[in-house]
């Protein structure tokens, strides 16, 4: 069934319409978990606002999929499901709500530019933001899950953004972890995180680095060889000349040599 028809058409100006507002309220439902995490001795009506703001958020959000999905036409509702993951799962776990509040960042004039110098910094500023804010929610949940727990020895938010960056970096000090079923289940979760992080970020330099040499290439500028040492000077005896790429045979002089 085709995208462009009306029932498509009423999904795509709901987003359109409700998009921001959901953005905020997730700016919302992080701001009061993030109270009710570092703020264990709060008083107990600050406690029932963080309650009725968490579980008011957590309903609209629950409303705001299933009307998305019932305004998407019955052949592609499962393809809709599969290819919006962000607010289908912000639906069921709230560590993919902080995620859905970094969808702010992509309104910003200056990241709707379509140079590629320009794409390329929007994507490395929105995985940025989307590692910090994994970073940091997955801690405050884990710090909620571990702390009071017998044996538990992520009882700080220091301590859990410490172990949050260890394991998402795949180094994995051991020298804090996860005792409660919950909190090795956001363990799980930030290990995920990390390898598609890391994967990302290596295709991107790589493209860049490719991206770089095919131009210098291209121009036939000169580059120096890379050179190990501190302080010193590329060797100029080492620095060459790219060879400009050569054009295909549709391109060719007629007469030249194949």
């Amino acid at each position: 069934m085709s995208e462009g028809d009306e029932a498509t058409g009423r999904r795509r100006r709901y987003v359109d319409v409700t998009a921001r507002g959901l953005a905020l309220l997730g700016v919302l439902f992080v701001f009061s978990y993030t109270v009710y995490v570092l703020w264990p001795d709060r008083p107990p009506a600050v406690t029932s606002v963080i309650f009725v703001i968490l579980v008011a958020t957590w309903v609209i959000f629950i409303i705001d999929v299933v009307i998305r999905i019932a305004l998407t036409p019955h052949g592609r509702r499962w393809h809709y499901a599969w290819h919006h993951p962000l607010e289908v799962l912000s639906a069921i776990l709230p560590v993919f709500r902080a995620l859905r509040v970094v969808g702010l960042l992509q309104d910003l004039p200056v990241l709707k530019r379509h140079t590629p110098s320009a794409v390329r910094a929007q994507f490395i500023i929105l995985a940025l933001a989307y590692a910090c804010a994994w970073v940091f929610f997955l801690a405050l949940a884990t710090l909620d899950s571990e702390r009071g727990t017998k044996g538990a020895n992520i009882t700080t938010f220091g301590d859990a953004i410490w172990w949050a960056i260890v394991t998402i970096t795949t180094v994995g000090y051991g020298d804090l972890y996860p005792v409660t079923p919950a909190g090795r289940f956001y363990a799980v979760l930030l290990m995920a995180g990390g390898i598609a992080i890391v994967g990302t970020a290596s295709a991107t330099i790589i493209s860049y680095l490719n991206e770089r040499v095919a131009g210098l290439r291209h121009t036939g500028a000169e580059l120096a060889a890379p050179s190990l040492s501190t302080g010193e000077k590329a060797d100029p005896a080492a620095t060459h000349a790219l060879p400009p790429e050569e054009p295909s045979g549709s391109e060719r002089p007629d007469g030249a040599a194949g």
